[in-house]
């Protein structure tokens, strides 16, 4: 005979369950024996160690073929690349690059504050600047500088519609080293022009409208507020610019202007060793282009970590 019981089952609570399962799963994994770590495999990459050996191999027989080549002359390269001659050229080459980029910014920095003015006038201006020293070649410019007599043969001041109180022969007034500053920084000024703007419009709207509020001069706040942070946007375009301007000097051996490329081009005009003394001056842009490289690398870590 069969007595129905109304207790219900026992139930566990969900501790005790989760805490009995837990120990026997750490039991049987006890029995079980040690656990190892599962040890992870990188991705092996045999077409990219192929690569590399095949750029390698390349570079190698690229250099042994320079190396090799009697054509070069590389005794005359190391023979001419410290001569009095190439040194000076070498000298005017960095005093062009150095005054054509101080004055290109100097005044790309103005035509810049023109671009940004609200005055549509003087912004139509600088645009119009912009358009015409970018849109021809550098050449076409220094030929038109060095050639400007024909087009004004006198410059001439005194009063408009009115007698002419001094005037000078732009002949005589206008050398090869002259025309190639001249031109070399309105070029220059066009495109620094543009580097300056983008760096200024790069900072935030905001920062002008705090300085405002601060009760701080348009002036201050550009040189103290804004200036500072563009440099961050500024300073890789210059470094570019600057290297470019560097090379860009070799143009102005058109117009006898004793650089690096034209005294290399004396020399080989009269040894008729062409190949070794372009090396040499190719050389020497390659030492120089480095320089300027490391330099911009440190003042861009430096312009970086102050707006950090």
């Amino acid at each position: 005979m069969t007595v129905a019981s109304d207790v219900p089952p026992l139930r566990l609570p969900a501790a005790e369950t989760t805490a009995s399962t837990t120990a026997e799963s750490t039991a049987e994994t006890a029995d079980a024996g040690p656990h190892l770590p599962t040890r992870i495999r990188p991705r092996r990459h045999p077409g990219r160690w192929a690569t590399a050996v095949l750029a390698l191999f390349l570079l190698a027989v690229a250099l042994h073929s320079v190396l090799s080549n009697h054509a070069f002359q590389w005794g005359v390269v190391a023979r001419y690349f410290t001569s009095a001659g190439v040194l000076d050229g070498l000298v005017l080459t960095l005093w062009l690059t150095a005054v054509v980029t101080g004055l290109g910014f100097a005044l790309g920095a103005g035509i810049a504050a023109l671009r940004i003015s609200a005055n549509p006038v003087l912004r139509s201006l600088a645009w119009g600047y912009l358009w015409v020293f970018r849109a021809t070649p550098v050449l076409v410019q220094l030929l038109l500088w060095y050639n400007i007599g024909l087009l004004y043969p006198t410059l001439s001041i005194g009063v408009p519609f009115g007698p002419t109180l001094a005037s000078v022969s732009t002949v005589n007034l206008l050398g090869g080293t002259a025309t190639a500053v001249i031109g070399l920084t309105l070029h220059e000024a066009a495109y620094a022009a543009e580097v300056v703007r983008g760096g200024l419009l790069a900072v935030d709207a905001g920062q002008h409208e705090a300085a405002a509020a601060l009760g701080l001069g348009r002036l201050r706040t550009l040189l103290r507020i804004v200036l500072p942070q563009a440099m961050r946007s500024i300073v890789p375009a210059a470094g570019n610019m600057l290297i470019g301007t560097l090379k860009s000097t070799s143009i102005v051996s058109v117009l006898a202007v004793v650089d690096l490329l034209y005294s290399v081009q004396i020399v080989y005009n009269r040894t008729y060793q062409v190949i070794p003394l372009l090396l040499v001056a190719a050389l020497w842009y390659l030492v120089v282009t480095s320089v300027l490289t490391v330099g911009q690398f440190f003042m861009e870590r430096r312009v970086g970590r102050s707006n950090r």
